[in-house]
């Protein structure tokens, strides 16, 4: 049961907080990454994160940005634009004593726009359909540190522009979602 949408609860599968659950309120857009996605992609990114930083755009349920500091990411900057959500993600950054996160109440776009730190891995988990491959793709590279990997999950795999490519992906259901490298330096 690692989603559970009718309760709007999803479990940390790995790390220190295995089975711990993060409680986030019902909103149409919000469906955070199965258990089975995040599972594919935290054996692609090796389940040991420390030291690592990490940045949660869109975070949403948090369950990616969560996952990456169970699994002992040094510092997991999630941000999120909606207050209902927000608090959410405190609740449960305060309940898993989540030192290493941190929260930012801001639109993800603005955010890597005027953001000025380097990260290791960067989840950007966007409201389904949306189509934020393309507003995303140029604000990211000044955002990542050297062989720093970018995961996309959508409903279509994105177009990339070049200096982009695709390291790994995988598809469930209606889900695609892919790690991308920035290849220019």
């Amino acid at each position: 049961m690692g989603l559970d949408v009718k309760t709007n609860r999803v479990r940390i599968i790995g790390g220190e907080w295995r089975s711990r659950l993060i409680d986030f309120p019902p909103r149409k857009d919000l469906r955070p990454s199965p258990d089975r996605v995040r599972e594919t992609l935290f054996n692609w990114l090796g389940q040991d994160l420390a030291g690592r930083s990490c940045l949660d755009l869109f975070a949403g349920s948090g369950a990616l940005g969560f996952e990456a500091a169970s699994r002992g990411a040094r510092r997991v900057v999630m941000v999120e634009s909606d207050p209902a959500i927000l608090r959410a993600l405190a609740a449960s950054q305060a309940a898993l004593d989540a030192t290493s996160v941190e929260l930012r109440k801001e639109d993800a776009l603005q955010f890597l726009s005027q953001d000025t730190a380097l990260y290791d891995v960067v989840f950007a988990d966007p409201p389904f359909k949306a189509g934020y491959w393309p507003r995303l793709a140029p604000l990211l590279p000044p955002r990542l540190a050297p062989g720093a990997l970018v995961y996309y999950e959508s409903a279509a795999p994105p177009e990339l522009p070049p200096g982009w490519e695709t390291w790994r992906q995988g598809k469930a259901g209606q889900v695609t979602y892919q790690l991308l490298k920035w290849t220019r330096t």
